[in-house]
Formats: C-alpha cells, structure tokens, sequence
C-alpha cells in the first residue's frame, strides 16, 4: 500500500551547472501536478510532465520546483551602454554644477542611468534537459520511498481499525437473536399489566415471528463480512487500492446504516454507533490511500 503523502528532492551538478528538483505531493482524487520553473527555463515543463506520466504516480497532487544555478565563467555578461551612460553624466553633472552639489559617484550614475546590463548567457538545452531528467529520477526515488513508508504506517491503522469493527460486528450478530426473545418477554409482561385473559399463545408466537422478521440482521451481516474481507486483501495488498476502499466503506456505512434502522435494540444501537464512527476514521484514512 502506498501513502499520497510525501516528498522528494534530487539534486544533479555538471560542469557548473546545479539542477535541484523538488517535489510534494498530497492526497487528491485523480493525478493533478502543478510546475514551478525558472523564468528563463519554460521548456522544461513539457520534459518532466512526459518523464512524471511515465513514473509510477496514479494519484495525489504533486508539486514540482525546480532551481538552477550557473557558476560557469560564460554564465553571463556585463556590458555598459557608454552612449547613454556619458549623456546622463553630462546632464547631471551640468544639474550639479548649478546647484552647486557634488556630482554623482559611477555607482549612482550606473543606477540612474540604466547603463549597466548583465545579459544571461544562453543555455544548452539538451544540457539542461538531461539535469533535469537526473534531478526527477533522484527525487522520484525519495518521493516513492517515502509513499511506501507512510502507506505501511496506514496500513498498521488502517488493520486495527478494521479488527475493531469485526470485534462490533461479531457483536451485533451475537446479541441479534436475544432481540426477538426480549421483545416476547415485553410483550408478555404488557399483556399481564393489562390482565388480559384468554390470549392465544399462537397468535403472541405470530407476533414474535414476524418482529424476528422484521428485526433480523443476518444478511447485512453476510455482507459486511464480505465487505471487511475484501477491505483486508486491498491492506495487504500491492498497487492501486484507494478508490477501491473508499467504495468499499459506502458499502460498508449503507449495511451498518440498515443494520441499524431494523435492529430495536438499545445495546445494537450503542455498538451502530461505534461501528459508524470507525468506518468514519476508516474513510478518513483511506482517502490518503493510492
């Protein structure tokens, strides 16, 4: 079983170059990926949404952020537009001399003026793919580790969970026959409350029949069996469950839901709830599942 939930980084360095990779990913119905790059690196999106389709990843929705530096020596250039940096030290310098002011330093004039440019230089694509592509891989691996781990810590809960509603469930079908029996003794004693004399033994037993049933739980039951074996075998199995599970506990919440509306009984009632409010911490788990 594996968690939605994790991250992953991988970081590839070559001749100056440094691509980090980082990625998130939490819990969301179908795969949904959203990209964070570098302005001046776009096409980078379409290499790693074709190498994350080929991965592993089925659901969750997954951040991926990118970083890149350059430390080469051709990284960049500086260049100075000596026109426009000249005409704006004469201006100003003219500005000054009238006011009597002392003219600006080579640093303000540069900021003033606008003259200095630092242009990056450009990037060998294939290069950059290639990084990225070994950046992914690397965090790939840390993000499908940690999925596994935290889909085994699921898992661990999610069996206990399951083991406390069969506990209820065997419950329910141990006090189910005893609703019938505890409905005739009520019936009984209603009857002498109201001293009714001559009252047909065979007609009481119809009325017992048809409470028993009318009360009677035993296929809901059956069904909720199924339904927890089936739950079991998707713990303790491998790829895609979670969808399966989350159906699984509709079906499970309609039987308990029934179980409860025919059995009249306080203390099946007590353990509908319990059930319930397990299938809850259930479903909620589940939707962490992949």
């Amino acid at each position: 079983m594996l968690s939605m939930t994790g991250y992953g980084r991988g970081r590839a360095c070559r001749e100056g170059r440094e691509m980090v990779v980082e990625l998130k990913s939490v819990n969301h119905r179908y795969l949904d990926v959203s990209y964070r790059l570098p302005r001046n690196l776009p096409f980078l999106e379409d290499i790693l949404r074709t190498r994350l389709m080929e991965s592993p990843l089925r659901r969750g929705h997954v951040d991926v952020t990118v970083s890149y530096s350059n430390v080469r020596d051709d990284a960049s250039a500086v260049s100075i537009d000596r026109a426009l940096l000249l005409s704006c030290a004469q201006v100003i310098g003219s500005v000054a001399c009238e006011l009597q002011s002392s003219p600006p330093s080579m640093a303000e004039l540069l900021q003033l003026s606008g003259a200095l440019r630092v242009t990056q230089a450009e990037e060998d694509t294939a290069t950059l793919a290639a990084l990225a592509t070994e950046a992914l891989g690397i965090a790939l691996h840390e993000l499908d580790a940690m999925r596994a781990r935290e889909g085994k810590a699921l898992a661990m809960d999610l069996s206990q969970n399951l083991h406390m509603a069969e506990t209820l469930a065997a419950q329910i079908a141990e006090r189910a026959p005893a609703v019938p029996l505890a409905y005739r003794d009520r019936l009984l004693s209603r009857l002498g409350e109201l001293h009714t004399q001559g009252v047909d033994p065979q007609r009481v037993a119809q009325e017992v029949a048809l409470m028993a049933d009318k009360c009677a739980v035993d296929e809901e039951l059956a069904r909720l069996k199924s339904h927890f074996d089936q739950f079991a075998q998707c713990v303790e199995g491998e790829g895609e469950a979670g969808r399966r599970m989350d159906f699984l506990l509709q079906e499970m919440n309609r039987e308990v839901n029934t179980i409860g509306s025919k059995a009249a009984d306080a203390q099946i009632a007590q353990y509908v709830v319990e059930l319930k409010c397990l299938l809850e911490k259930l479903r909620e788990q589940v939707q962490n599942v992949v």
